[in-house]
C-alpha cells in the first residue's frame, strides 16, 4: 500500500510502497478516507519532539483519521467491518498518512453522523485536546472565565464551543478578520493580536489555553486569577508530564530546565503552569460525537489536499491563515489483499 514516510528529520515526506499493516486481536484495520493534519505532525518532521517520541526512522506519519472498518481482531467487540470511524491513533499507531492503519480498538469508535467523513477526520487531536485541558485539567465549569489563545487554530476553533457549552465566559486572540467568525463560535469577547494588548484587557481568569509559548505564555500567567491555570500545549514540558511519560533520569532533568523560568514566575503569581500532551481515548471521542450530532460543536476545516499532495498540506501548516483544520482525503479503498 501506499503511504507518506518519514526518512529523515527535516527531510520532506516520501510517498512509498510498505507493508501492509498486521491486525492484532484488539486491534482495528481501518481504510483510511480522510486525514486531519496537526502541528504535531510537522514538529515530529522537523525533529522538534524526537527525545519524547523516539520514532525509529523511516515512519510513516499521521494521528487523526476518519475512515471504514475493514477488518476487526479476534477479540474486538465494539465496531464492526463496515463501521464508520473516527481516531486519534496511540503513538505506538502512529502512521495515518496511508491507504490503510491498524490502531488499538480503545482509540476508536463511531465518528459523527451529521458531518461529512472529511469534517470528522478534522477533530480526533484537537477535539481531544480541547476536551482534556478544559474538563480533565482545567475543570471548567459554568462560571469560569477562559481565555483560548490562536482561537481560529484548530484547537482553538473546538475548545472556544466546548468552554462556551461548559457555561464559561470566553475570551480568544486572532486577527481582525476572524472577529466575527469567532463570536459566531461562541466567543464572548475577541482580541485583536496585531493591534491589542490581552494582558491589559483581561484579569481574573481562571483558565488560558496557550498554543504559542514564550512571551505569549508569560503574559497569560498575569491575566489569571489567584490558583489560575495555563496550560501550555506546545510547551515547554514540565516534570509532570516526563514523571507520566516515563522518561529517562537524565530527560526529567532536562524537561525540568526547559520549564524552570515559567514555573518560577507562576509560583511567584501564586498561580499554576501545566504542559499537556493530549492522548488518545475512544471513550472521549464518542462523547465529542454526540456533541457534534447535537449541534454543539461543529467542525471547522479551512483546506482539503489530495493524498498524493500531503506533503504540500504539512508545508501549508507553517503559512497561516487558515481557519481551522487541514485536511488530506483519501478515495474510499478497500484492502489490497482480501482473504
Amino acid at each position: 500500500m501506499k503511504a507518506f514516510v518519514l526518512t529523515k528529520y527535516k527531510q520532506p515526506l516520501e510517498l512509498r510502497d510498505v507493508a501492509e499493516p498486521t491486525v492484532g486481536d484488539h486491534e482495528v484495520l481501518i481504510g483510511v478516507e480522510a486525514v486531519g493534519l496537526n502541528q504535531l505532525d510537522e514538529k515530529i518532521r522537523l525533529g522538534e519532539f524526537k527525545q519524547i517520541l523516539p520514532y525509529t526512522l523511516p515512519r510513516t506519519l499521521g494521528y487523526d483519521v476518519a475512515g471504514t472498518v475493514l477488518e476487526i481482531g479476534a477479540k474486538v467487540r465494539s465496531v464492526a467491518v463496515g463501521d464508520e470511524i473516527y481516531s486519534r491513533v496511540g503513538t505506538d499507531h502512529v502512521g495515518t498518512l496511508a491507504e490503510r492503519v491498524a490502531v488499538a480498538e480503545t482509540d476508536v469508535t463511531l465518528r459523527p453522523t451529521t458531518v461529512t467523513t472529511v469534517e470528522a477526520g478534522s477533530l480526533p487531536l484537537v477535539a481531544l485536546t480541547a476536551w482534556q485541558a478544559l474538563i480533565e485539567k482545567g475543570n471548567v465549569r459554568s462560571g469560569h472565565k477562559v481565555l483560548v489563545h490562536a482561537g481560529a487554530g484548530g484547537v482553538g476553533t473546538i475548545a472556544i464551543q466546548l468552554a462556551k457549552h461548559l457555561g464559561a465566559t470566553v475570551a480568544t486572540t486572532a486577527s481582525a478578520s476572524n472577529t466575527d467568525f469567532l463570536h459566531d463560535l461562541g466567543a464572548d469577547l475577541v482580541i485583536d493580536y496585531r493591534t491589542q494588548d490581552f494582558e491589559t484587557l483581561l484579569s481574573g481568569y481562571d483558565l488560558v489555553i496557550d498554543s504559542l509559548g514564550g512571551e505569549n505564555l508569560e503574559k497569560s500567567l498575569r491575566i489569571l486569577k489567584p490558583g489560575g491555570t495555563a496550560i501550555g500545549i506546545t510547551g515547554p514540558p514540565d516534570p509532570t508530564f516526563a514523571r507520566e511519560a516515563g522518561l529517562n533520569p537524565v530527560l526529567r532533568l532536562a524537561i525540568a530546565a526547559l520549564s524552570r523560568k515559567i514555573r518560577r514566575q507562576a509560583r511567584k503569581l501564586g498561580v499554576n503552569y501545566e504542559f499537556m500532551f493530549m492522548h488518545s481515548d475512544g471513550d472521549q471521542l464518542r462523547r465529542i460525537a454526540a456533541l457534534v450530532d447535537d449541534g454543539t460543536i461543529r467542525p471547522v476545516v479551512g483546506a482539503t489536499y489530495p493524498f498524493e499532495e500531503t506533503q504540500e498540506a504539512l508545508q501549508s501548516l507553517g503559512l497561516g491563515g487558515i481557519r481551522g483544520k487541514t485536511v488530506v482525503t483519501l478515495p474510499h479503498n478497500e484492502k489490497a489483499n482480501e482473504q
